[in-house]
C-alpha cells in the first residue's frame, strides 16, 4: 500500500446475511443501481460461509491485538429467516474471536476482544419472541426508517406496493418501550422535500438511542465535476435546519445524531470516526453471502463492479484485503482529494465526502463530493452554533477558519 501512514487494520464488518429484501424502497442502493451482483449471489450465506468469514475476523483480531471490533449484520433484509441465521453468524464469530485471542502461541495472549454485534433491519419482521431471543444472544437491533410517520415512509413499500410502517412502527415502539438496552437506533435517508421539523419531531418521538441521517446516495455520472459557485444547497439547508432541531433539544430527549456529533467532535479538534466526514482512514468491510470480500456497498451506485476486490474469505485474509488499491485509497486522508478540496477552508471536518459522492464517469473519484455545497453549508452553521456557546474552546481548536 502507498502512503506515509500505518496501516489501519478493520474494525467494523459488515456481514451479509441474506441478500435480497421483503421491500421494494424506491431509493434502494442495492437494488437500484448499475451494480447488479447480488443477483449472481447465494440469497443465504451458507455455514461454510460463516465459518471461514469467522474464523477470517479472528485471525485479522489476532494479528493486529484489537481491543474491540464491530459487526454489522446486513442484507438484503436479515431477518427474512427469522433470527436464528443472525444469532449463528454473531455467536461464530464470537466463538472463533476468543478463542484466537485467547490461546494464541504466536503472540503473547492478550485481553479478550469485545465484539459488538448490530442487525440492521427495515423491523417489518420484527417481533417480540425475535426481539427476546436477539437481546439474548446480546445482537443490538438498529432500524431504516424515513421519519416517524406514514406519510415520510411512502417509499418504503413491499413488492405489491403495500406500506411497511404500519409493521415497522410496531417494531419502534417494542424497541423503544420493552427492549430499550437492545436498541440501536434509527438510518434515516433525508429526502430534502420533506419538513425537517416533522422529521426530526417524529423519529425523536421513536425514543431511539441515536439517529443517523444519511445523503442519498448521488455521483457527478457523466457532468464534469465541480463546485459551480453560487450553487443550491437542499440537502445543506435540510440538515442545517435539523442542526438546530438537534442542538436545541433538551439533553434528555436529544438523541445522539451521528453526523452532527461527528461534526462537532471535528469542529473541537478530534478525529472522525465516520465515512461521511473527516479524514479518517476507512476501517470497514463487508463479505456478502458468497464469502466475497468487498469494499463499503455504497460504491454499488458508481458502477458495476465497483466494491469487488476478487478477493474472498476462503482464499485471503483481511490483511491482503488492506493492500487492495481501492481500499488502499480510503487510507491516504487527504493525499487522495481533489486539488480543489486541499484549497477548500472546511477540508479537515469534510474530508471531502462520502467517497461514492466524488465520483464521476470518465474520471473516477479524485473530485470533491457531488454534495459538496450542500456540506459545506452545514459545517459553517455547526461551526456559528458552536462558536455562539463555546467561542474561547472553538478558537483554540484549528477549525476557527470555517467560520
Amino acid at each position: 500500500m502507498s502512503g506515509d501512514g500505518p496501516v489501519v487494520p478493520f474494525h467494523q464488518f459488515v456481514l451479509k446475511v441474506h441478500s435480497r429484501c421483503n421491500l421494494a424502497c424506491t431509493y434502494c442502493y442495492i437494488y437500484r443501481s448499475p451494480d447488479a451482483s447480488w443477483r449472481e449471489r447465494p440469497a443465504r450465506v451458507s455455514d461454510d460461509t460463516v465459518r471461514r468469514t469467522a474464523h477470517r475476523i479472528a485471525e485479522h483480531t489476532a494479528a493486529h491485538r484489537l481491543s474491540r471490533i464491530r459487526i454489522e449484520l446486513h442484507g438484503g433484509e436479515p431477518l427474512l429467516r427469522g433470527p436464528e441465521p443472525v444469532i449463528a453468524y454473531a455467536e461464530a464469530v464470537r466463538r472463533a474471536v476468543s478463542a484466537v485471542t485467547t490461546a494464541s502461541t504466536v503472540t503473547p495472549v492478550s485481553p479478550a476482544t469485545e465484539v459488538t454485534a448490530t442487525v440492521q433491519t427495515n423491523g417489518t419482521l420484527l417481533t417480540r419472541p425475535a426481539l427476546d431471543r436477539l437481546a439474548a444472544a446480546r445482537i443490538r437491533v438498529g432500524l431504516s426508517l424515513d421519519g416517524g410517520t406514514p406519510a415520510l415512509n411512502a417509499r418504503r413499500t413491499d413488492h405489491a406496493g403495500r406500506l411497511s410502517w404500519p409493521a415497522a412502527s410496531r417494531a419502534a415502539r417494542l424497541l423503544a418501550e420493552e427492549y430499550p438496552a437492545s436498541y440501536a437506533g434509527v438510518l434515516c435517508t433525508v429526502d430534502a422535500a420533506t419538513d425537517p421539523d416533522e422529521v426530526y419531531g417524529s423519529l425523536a418521538a421513536l425514543r431511539p438511542p441515536a439517529v443517523d441521517f444519511l445523503l442519498p446516495h448521488a455521483h457527478w455520472g457523466g457532468a464534469r465535476p465541480g463546485r459551480f459557485r453560487p450553487r443550491p444547497t437542499p440537502y445543506g439547508d435540510w440538515l442545517a435546519r435539523a442542526f438546530d432541531l438537534w442542538w436545541q433539544s433538551p439533553d434528555g430527549v436529544r438523541p445522539r445524531v451521528r453526523l452532527f456529533t461527528e461534526i462537532v467532535a471535528l469542529l473541537l479538534g478530534a478525529e472522525s470516526a465516520a465515512e461521511s466526514v473527516g479524514l479518517s482512514p476507512l476501517a470497514a468491510v463487508v463479505v456478502d453471502t458468497d464469502g466475497s470480500i468487498e469494499q463499503v456497498d455504497s460504491l454499488k451506485t458508481a458502477y458495476a463492479g465497483a466494491p469487488g476486490t476478487g478477493l474472498d474469505v476462503t482464499r485471503n485474509s483481511f490483511d491482503e484485503a488492506l493492500r487492495h488499491p481501492g481500499i488502499a485509497a480510503r487510507h491516504l486522508g487527504a493525499r487522495a482529494l481533489a486539488d480543489e478540496c486541499l484549497a477548500c477552508p472546511v477540508l479537515r471536518v469534510c474530508g471531502g465526502g462520502n467517497y461514492a459522492h466524488r465520483y464521476a464517469t470518465d474520471s473516477g473519484f479524485r473530485h470533491p463530493s457531488v454534495y459538496c455545497a450542500d456540506l459545506e453549508r452545514l459545517i459553517r452553521h455547526a461551526a456559528g452554533r458552536v462558536a455562539e456557546q463555546l467561542p474561547s474552546v472553538l478558537t483554540r481548536t484549528q477549525s476557527t477558519h470555517v467560520l
